[in-house]
């Protein structure tokens, strides 16, 4: 089973996705948005990001 974005409405009555693994742990986690339709896109957006993107080391 793949893993999935879950769209939800916080307690402030905000929407956020959240990415779960195929186990179900949670894996990544999306802002706050004023409305439904803007948070399915920032799950469309992080699914376009993700596709070939490569990792990268950095010094903090």
């Amino acid at each position: 089973m793949a893993g999935k974005f879950e769209v939800y409405k916080d307690r402030a009555g905000k929407y956020r996705f959240r990415l779960k693994a195929s186990n179900g742990q949670v894996v990544a986690t999306g802002e706050a948005y004023e409305t439904k339709a803007s948070a399915l896109k920032g799950c469309e957006s992080v699914q376009r990001a993700a596709e070939g993107a490569q990792i990268v080391e950095v010094d903090s």
